[in-house]
């Protein structure tokens, strides 16, 4: 895989702009979100199911699928990317904290690891499955080790807008709260340590 930048806060695709709010402050459906990036994403997506309200009424994979931003993750979570791989109903039936990559953070993968995950659904899943943790855990416990459902584990430091997981991917925006899930909308691809 590779690794790019991406401007913190900043999404691509058109959809959201540079945007601030301040950690600890609140949105309908939500508390305390986290992340440079909250406000631009409620001002892309101020209502309905994908909008952070929207999504504390569904489970979390069905509250991803509503989310414009998280269309390529819901496509490898539910045997899109690889028929092989369908974690819906696992996602959707138990108690998780997700660090939910965002469309452009797929698109720095290089092509080649792509097509691989097209066929290689251990691959796939061991990726995945980096990106859940069990349990939920807000914003005022994320900060530390965790052993993710890989098995592998994930660091997490920093605090409000500048939240980072493994020192390479940072929180756009997070500690939004599905039926059965906290949620972190991050703007990298973790990479679990034995890849």
């Amino acid at each position: 895989m590779t690794s790019g930048a991406m401007t913190s806060g900043a999404m691509t695709s058109g959809a959201m702009t540079s945007g601030a709010m301040t950690s600890g402050a609140t949105m309908t459906g939500a508390s305390a979100l986290v992340g440079s990036g909250c406000a631009a994403y409620a001002k892309a997506v101020p209502a309905g199911a994908g909008s952070v309200g929207g999504m504390a009424a569904d489970p979390v994979a069905t509250a991803a699928s509503n989310n414009p931003l998280l269309t390529t993750l819901v496509a490898a979570v539910s045997g899109k990317v690889n028929a092989k791989v369908n974690l819906v109903n696992t996602l959707n039936s138990g108690e998780f904290t997700v660090f939910a990559p965002v469309d452009s953070a797929f698109k720095k993968i290089d092509s080649k690891t792509m097509t691989t995950l097209t066929t290689d659904s251990a691959l796939l899943t061991k990726i995945l499955t980096y990106h859940v943790i069990a349990g939920q855990l807000d914003a005022s416990k994320i900060d530390g080790t965790h052993k993710t459902v890989e098995g592998g584990s994930v660091t997490v430091t920093g605090t409000g807008n500048n939240i980072k997981i493994n020192g390479t991917s940072t929180v756009i925006c997070g500690n939004v709260k599905t039926k059965n899930a906290t949620v972190y909308l991050i703007d990298t691809v973790l990479t679990p340590p034995a890849m």
